[in-house]
């Protein structure tokens, strides 16, 4: 079986300034997911996507490959994950003629990546012939117990049924953590959370780095899950 790990990294973050390639912890923040994958062992190519020369600089430094830069279309605020999967795929089979059975996409920022649970994505998604296989994590408060509020700030409880009921007697809900994703892709390309096989993993390690306030977290987290 032939996998890649493909690592979509362009360069327009607004909200975080050169985001992907901040330093965090004495080096790009980038590595930790390109590092995590070299070191599983679980690819034939680990490559970086991006529109950006300094990424794709970075990328080579840290042991990536960057064999082609992403299409200007793939590069905007509204292409998705699954556009430059598609499109990476496209490329190494019309250019290299290679193809694949796995992909996992990993996110640039993700310094909390734990290899261990790369390695149970992988078997899963193998020895149970998911679709997709990811990281989840269980929500904090229980969403049973949510509000919603109308223009005046008046709050209704969004489940009325459940306002009496005991946290612990509620089911637990969980949400995707936003590290990684590992796809069947041999008969094709989709990627699709519905019916995915999922890795639990805790708060603690894992957090969406989307301004400052979120990148401080992820630091406070990694400080204590490395003892640094």
């Amino acid at each position: 079986m032939s996998n890649i790990c493909i690592i979509p990294a362009r360069g327009g973050s607004k909200r975080i300034e050169r985001k992907n390639i901040k330093d965090f912890f004495g080096q790009p923040i980038i590595n930790y997911s390109i590092s995590a994958a070299i070191r599983s062992g679980l690819f034939d190519e680990v490559m970086v996507s991006t529109d950006d020369a300094e990424i794709a600089s970075v990328a080579l430094s840290c042991g990536a490959s960057v064999p082609f830069l992403r299409s200007a279309k793939n590069s905007d605020d509204f292409a998705t994950t699954a556009n430059v999967i598609e499109e990476v795929l496209a490329q190494y089979k019309e250019v290299q003629q290679k193809k694949f059975d796995y992909v996992c996409c990993i996110y640039p920022t993700a310094p909390l990546i734990n290899i261990n649970y790369l390695n149970q994505g992988y078997d899963l998604i193998v020895q149970h012939h998911y679709p997709t296989v990811f990281p989840a994590v269980e929500f904090s408060y229980p969403v049973w117990r949510g509000l919603t509020l109308n223009e005046e700030g008046i709050s209704n409880f969004a489940w009325p049924e459940y306002k009496n009921a005991r946290s612990q007697d509620l089911q637990p809900i969980y949400h995707d953590a936003g590290q990684w994703y590992w796809i069947d892709v041999s008969e094709g390309f989709v990627l699709s959370l519905e019916g995915a096989g999922v890795v639990k993993i805790s708060e603690m390690e894992c957090q969406d780095i989307d301004n400052l306030s979120d990148w401080k977290l992820a630091e406070m987290k990694y400080k204590l899950l490395n003892n640094a």
